[in-house]
């Protein structure tokens, strides 16, 4: 794929996207803890409705971010199957989550709000979003055709910014 490019220019690509996938997760972070709180605590839901509500509300938020700014260079031909497997792979780290938040509350018996915030939106969201990263860049967001076989940028000029 990315051959003809050093190992550090390689790292700093991947680390400007995971960067990037960083800050739309974060504005997805919020939606996700919001939409969580308002469901179980204002409303009354019960904590796994309310997790996947709110992990529903944050996928959509995320696909907007990381189509049109993280991976915004990447291939756009095939939408319908870029939205297909983003909706997958989002649904598997929704299992991932709300799993870690069902065995918090169900298994375990920490039915508190804060237990259940540490456990949907801190442990099961961090696992989550590793497996989402992983998979958004590999199978999502595929590289241009172009783009795989020639450098980002031409040596000796400026990476784009």
């Amino acid at each position: 794929m990315n051959e003809g490019r050093p190992l550090r220019d390689r790292l700093r690509g991947v680390a400007r996207e995971a960067a990037k996938f960083g800050t739309v997760g974060a504005f997805g972070f919020l939606v996700n803890v919001v939409v969580f709180n308002v469901c179980a605590q204002v409303l009354g839901l019960a904590p796994i409705r309310s997790g996947v509500i709110a992990t529903s509300a944050a996928i959509c938020t995320n696909y907007v971010g990381n189509r049109y700014w993280t991976y915004r260079h990447r291939d756009r031909s095939g939408r319908r199957r870029e939205i297909a497997l983003f909706v997958l792979f989002s649904c598997v780290g929704m299992v991932i989550e709300n799993g870690v938040l069902a065995l918090s509350h169900y298994g375990l018996g920490f039915t508190s709000a804060l237990a259940d915030n540490l456990a949907k939106n801190v442990v099961g969201l961090g696992i989550g979003s590793l497996f989402r990263f992983w998979s958004y860049r590999t199978w999502v967001f595929r590289r241009a055709s172009d783009e795989r076989e020639q450098p980002a940028h031409p040596v000796g000029s400026a990476a784009p910014r």
